[in-house]
């Protein structure tokens, strides 16, 4: 189950960002990947390292302004942040000693996502069931 879920929140995430309208939905995505940058910044373990990845992560998320490639690459970023605090012991909700655990296993959905470019997920589902229920030629 600590696999499932985050799998599941990754799957609920792009689903719930994918609503958004497609001209909103890639700026929207570069602020969001920018904030995760900060994430660890308030409770961190790595003491002035903490402070690396959300000057990296401004600067992908600044590029993500045009490239959902480059937003994704901030989402696997930030898991390799999640794993170095999962290994170091200082895990993002402190009160969770597996959230950066559970973070790693959602943030490569969300970045597998982002380099697909951002689809609609609705529209995904909705084209292939019109696919599904078109008649078969004789």
């Amino acid at each position: 189950m600590s696999i499932v879920m985050p799998i599941l929140v990754g799957v609920v995430a792009v689903t719930l960002i994918s609503l958004v309208p497609e001209r909103h939905r890639r700026p929207l995505n570069a602020v969001v990947v920018a904030g995760a940058g900060a994430a660890y910044l308030s409770g961190g373990g790595l003491g002035p390292w903490e402070f690396v990845l959300p000057v990296v992560m401004s600067y992908v998320a600044y590029r993500g302004l045009e490239s959902w490639t480059w937003i994704g690459v901030g989402w696997l970023l930030h898991t390799a942040w999640d794993v170095i605090h999962h290994l170091n012991g200082s895990p993002l909700l402190p009160f969770a000693a597996e959230s950066s655990f559970g973070c790693a296993i959602c943030d490569p959905v969300i970045a597998l996502w982002c380099f697909a470019g951002g689809p609609s997920v609705i529209g995904l589902v909705r084209a292939r069931f019109r696919r599904d229920a078109a008649p078969v030629p004789d």
